[in-house]
């Protein structure tokens, strides 16, 4: 059997050129989408001229799978380009490339991406962007690059946005298994820039707005239209975003069932309610009701040991995959990882023997990918991108968190701009 080279496999073309959809796989995606909007009968609200037509960008927010086929409903019959990451690529690259996808690897600066867009827009396409680079974690606003004005500013054609609501309470991204079953979503399809407009504010005016408009709670957006959520599972998987008990105040020994959140090391529990709030059922009063409020102040914690320079996943035992191309993940084999004040360091020996090791320091990365139980509940992991590889990094064992290592990430990269004296931007990175 030959040898796998390791070091350097075949890697993903990302300089081929973007394509426009092909005409026979039109009618295809239609009958494809059509099931989730008649299921889900969304609501829409817009104030785009239903005329606009192509180049123009359009800039989402990101919940669920759900999100693209609202995307294709409301464009109609303008042609489309959708950024997507390596992995959705995986056995299908002829497809995705067919039908317009370009591919991104995650968290990278990448000029390559620029033309693309370039490249699309010239063909009078309209280019699709997901800015918060991943799914929400909470149903809420993740953290947005500061590069994004200055990319609008530089192509000068008109931007509108799609906010999306009821897409993560119905798939919440800490479990994907099955869909909870709400009676409809909602979604804001509006008019961001015109092209003019582009011409004359500044990159930190075109930011703010963006910023402001990106502002969603699909928790309140349940509560606040009363939307009923019965599943008997609904909480199942909850536990992966909230990892910390605030009663114990203990870390990474939180478990859902059923409907219900639970810590096993002071047993106090939590019951999911049909409005996706939280209810205490012992041990003295509901801490937070409303999960991202939980989730916030997890945050809080982690940003008080970035500050006093205490911050350290401590060493993980790991086991590290990579995907190179879109046609299969190679297991690069066994290691450690260290996510703390300097960054994230991996290092392991691949099957042929040799060392790897994958460095991205604080500097470099604003945000991080992580995933849930992916690939068939192969684990929790984070994936770590360079312009030309992606690691799925699993930990072993049951002292980590995957979301504390999400969010200290972005915590670390604000404390290094505070250190360099760099003004820190609301919602920007």
């Amino acid at each position: 059997m030959k040898q796998i080279d390791y070091k350097n496999p075949e890697r993903f073309d990302m300089k081929k050129p973007p394509r426009r959809v092909k005409w026979y796989l039109k009618p295809i995606i239609k009958l494809l989408v059509a099931p989730a909007i008649k299921k889900y009968k969304p609501v829409i609200h817009r104030d785009v001229d239903e005329n606009l037509k192509a180049p123009f960008i359009l800039l989402c927010n990101h919940n669920a799978f759900l999100d693209f086929k609202i995307a294709t409903t409301l464009l109609g019959k303008n042609p489309a380009n959708y950024i997507v990451a390596i992995d959705g690529f995986i056995g299908r690259e002829w497809l995705l490339r067919d039908v317009g996808c370009i591919c991104k690897r995650k968290f990278t600066n990448d000029i390559r991406l620029v033309r693309q867009i370039k490249n699309c827009l010239d063909m009078n396409n309209v280019v699709v962007i997901y800015p918060e680079a991943r799914y929400s974690l909470c149903g809420t606003t993740a953290v947005l690059p500061e590069s994004l004005g200055k990319l609008l500013k530089l192509y000068k054609v008109p931007v509108v946005t799609l906010i999306s609501h009821g897409h993560h309470v119905n798939s919440p991204f800490w479990d994907t298994s099955h869909e909870r079953g709400i009676d409809h979503t909602e979604e804001e399809y509006n008019m961001l820039f015109t092209k003019e407009e582009l011409d004359t504010l500044s990159v930190d005016e075109i930011n703010e707005r963006i910023v402001e408009r990106f502002q969603y709670d699909d928790f309140k957006w349940q509560k606040d239209n009363n939307i009923i959520v019965n599943d008997k599972n609904r909480a199942v998987g909850l536990h992966r975003v909230l990892y910390q008990c605030p009663h114990c105040k203990t870390e990474f020994r939180m478990k859902s069932e059923g409907s219900k959140l639970f810590c096993t090391n002071c047993n106090k529990e939590w019951e999911m309610t049909e409005l996706g709030e939280l209810k205490a059922l012992n041990n003295g009063d509901t801490e937070f009701s409303h999960i991202p409020d939980w989730y916030e102040w997890q945050r809080e914690n982690i940003k008080e040991e970035v500050k006093n320079g205490t911050y350290s996943s401590g060493l993980l035992n790991v086991t590290v995959d990579s995907l190179p191309n879109a046609k299969k993940f190679i297991h690069l084999g066994k290691g450690t990882m260290i996510h703390d004040m300097n960054g994230f360091k991996v290092t392991g020996t691949d099957p042929n023997g040799e060392s790897f090791e994958m460095v991205k320091e604080v500097s470099s990365l604003y945000s991080c990918h992580i995933e849930y139980q992916y690939l068939f509940k192969h684990g929790d992991c984070v994936d770590l991108n360079t312009l030309d590889a992606t690691w799925y990094i699993y930990p072993e064992g049951e002292d980590f968190a995957v979301t504390k290592m999400a969010i200290a990430t972005e915590e670390l990269y604000f404390d290094h701009l505070r250190k360099i004296g760099k003004t820190i931007k609301k919602g920007l990175a």
